[in-house]
């Protein structure tokens, strides 16, 4: 009962942001109509979410992340890293080691929204 079931993502840019998690996490955006704001249903494998149009500034960059930060559970890390990269996201924190459960690493999408993905050791 008291688990995340639901995350948000905010991006100046929308279809920019669509585009890139489209084409790196394959997850599936369904544009809501009648609501104050434009947004966006996010279909994955997993969670629930949702995109909105960002309703203030983007904080600068280098200042930490006023916000929770998302990690996504992928089958092979630097094959995902790759693609991040080769679609306009950015390393925030490169590769690192928890020893006993995963590869873990942190990301900037293309409008400077941070998460991270994380492979499971097995």
């Amino acid at each position: 009962m008291n688990s995340i079931g639901y995350f948000e993502i905010q991006a100046g840019k929308p279809e920019k942001v669509i585009a890139f998690y489209t084409k790196v996490f394959g997850w599936n955006f369904d544009e809501q109509t009648g609501l104050p704001i434009k947004y966006w249903q996010i279909e994955t494998d997993g969670i629930r979410g949702g995109l909105l149009e960002r309703p203030a500034q983007t904080p600068p960059t280098e200042c930490g992340t006023n916000a929770y930060t998302c990690s996504i559970e992928v089958a092979d890390f630097d094959q995902t890293a790759a693609l991040i990269t080769e679609n306009g996201g950015q390393i925030a924190m490169a590769k690192f080691l928890v020893p006993g459960r995963c590869w873990q690493g942190y990301f900037l999408d293309p409008d400077n929204n941070v998460f991270g993905i994380f492979e499971v050791i097995n």
